[in-house]
C-alpha cells in the first residue's frame, strides 16, 4: 500500500517544496510581494496556504499543473472569487495553458458557472491578457 502523498515530511520541508510550487505557479514578483504584506494578522494563514495548497495540493501527481491551473479558473468563476481570478488567469499562462484554451475553459463555464459569471471572467481576462 502506497503512502498518502506528503506523508513522511516535516511542515518545514512542505512548506519550503509549497514555497517552490507557489514561486513557479504564481511568480517570484508575487510571493515576495504576497510575503512582504504579511502581518501578524496573516502570517498564519500564508504559512497554511504554502504548506496545504501549495505543498501538499499542488505538488500530488495526478494531475498536471495545465488541468490543475483549469480547474482552479472554473472553481473561482463558479464561487465568484474575482479578487483571486486575475492571479490564476496569469498562472495559467505559466502552466502552459494558451490564451485561447482560456477562453474555452471560460467559455465552458458559462454553461454550468452562468453566463454572468462567464461575462465578468472575460471582462478580467480582457484586463489582464490585453487584446
Amino acid at each position: 500500500m502506497s503512502r498518502p502523498m506528503g506523508e513522511g515530511i516535516t511542515d518545514a520541508e512542505r512548506y519550503d517544496n509549497g514555497m517552490v510550487v507557489r514561486r513557479e505557479v504564481l511568480s517570484d514578483e508575487h510571493v515576495d510581494r504576497a510575503t512582504a504584506n504579511q502581518t501578524p494578522l496573516t502570517e498564519e494563514f500564508q504559512d497554511f496556504i504554502s504548506r496545504y495548497a501549495w505543498g501538499e495540493i499542488w505538488t500530488r501527481p495526478g494531475l498536471e499543473r495545465r488541468m490543475r491551473s483549469a480547474v482552479v479558473i472554473t472553481a473561482l468563476i463558479a464561487h465568484g472569487h474575482n479578487e483571486e481570478l486575475a492571479m490564476h488567469l496569469r498562472a495559467a499562462l505559466r502552466n502552459g495553458l494558451t490564451v485561447d484554451e482560456v477562453k474555452e475553459i471560460i467559455l465552458q463555464s458559462a454553461i454550468y458557472c452562468g453566463v454572468p459569471s462567464a461575462n465578468t471572467a472575460f471582462r478580467i481576462a480582457q484586463e489582464v491578457y490585453g487584446e
